[in-house]
């Protein structure tokens, strides 16, 4: 399989992974946990699944530095970037949350720009403006809420687009379930010390214990590794374009799961994105058929 097709799918699967996030999530809710508790409980049970695949097939570990970065991106952005959302969902309209939340591949596309010189094609440029506008559509947007509410949706996005540019250049450099483990294990000590203050509470029912360990297991040891192997393989923006994908699996498992209704903008909106989604990947067929051509 060719490397750029495989890193399509493993980002579309970490898609899919990360889609089922608030469906297990709502169901933990429901049995008592706080945001920060779920949180703590996912990044630990994660942490803690990896640790011994990784030690069975000894894998080699990354130098300090690396290591180091990897556990900022995990303790500073993509803690900081799940604290700030699900916060954010107690000020604001959880649609308006979402759609502040996915600014972030617009941010991706200008700071890989800013910083890395990453080229902006005409069908990146449309299919960044069809994700939006599916996303727009399918979420949609309720102006009700607290500042505090919008604010920390943005701040969400600008840590998850730092996270991600962040993660592009070490991608490379260390074996996805390494590096998983890392930013997992970062998450888990920067969530545990903030219930330090709040206080840890265990999860008192099989059935909250079941949606912890699905968020665990599914929605990070499966998305993170499946995010970070395709993100060494396609870039940070075309990373970023392909996981829009992940609110219509939320939708379509809202729908399936928890019986919440489809709307026609919905289907709009999933139109949209798949559109962004089509477009993305030839973008990359045309830039390895340009490679090819300058290679002959």
């Amino acid at each position: 399989m060719p490397p750029l097709f495989a890193g399509h799918l493993q980002i579309l699967l970490s898609a899919a992974a990360f889609g089922t996030m608030a469906i297990f999530a709502k169901l933990a809710y429901q049995h008592g946990l706080s945001a920060s508790q779920v949180l703590f409980w996912r990044f630990a049970i994660a942490a803690l699944a990896l640790a011994p695949l990784i030690a069975w097939r000894r894998l080699p570990w990354p130098s300090a530095r690396t290591t180091l970065q990897l556990a900022a991106m995990g303790g500073a952005g993509y803690a900081l970037a799940s604290l700030c959302y699900f916060t954010a969902l107690d000020y604001a309209a959880a649609g308006t949350v979402a759609l502040l939340l996915y600014l972030y591949p617009a941010l991706v596309v200008l700071l890989s720009r800013c910083l890395h010189a990453e080229a902006l094609t005409r069908r990146r440029s449309l299919a960044l403006a069809l994700a939006l506008s599916g996303l727009a559509a399918t979420v949609g947007l309720d102006l009700t809420g607290l500042p505090l509410g919008f604010a920390l949706g943005t701040a969400a996005a600008l840590c998850y687009a730092g996270y991600i540019v962040a993660g592009d250049r070490l991608a490379g450099r260390v074996h996805p379930l390494v590096g998983a483990f890392v930013v997992i294990a970062a998450a888990a000590a920067s969530n545990g010390a903030l219930l330090l203050w709040q206080g840890f509470k265990l999860p008192d029912s099989p059935a909250a214990w079941s949606a912890v360990l699905a968020l665990a297991l599914v929605s990070t040891v499966a998305a993170i590794v499946a995010f970070l192997a395709g993100l060494a393989k396609v870039g940070a923006t075309r990373a970023s374009l392909l996981s829009t994908v992940e609110p219509l699996v939320t939708l379509l498992l809202a729908a399936a799961v928890l019986g919440e209704p489809l709307t026609a903008a919905q289907f709009v909106g999933g139109a949209l994105i798949l559109s962004a989604v089509a477009l993305t990947t030839r973008d990359a067929d045309a830039g390895r058929m340009r490679l090819a051509d300058v290679r002959d």
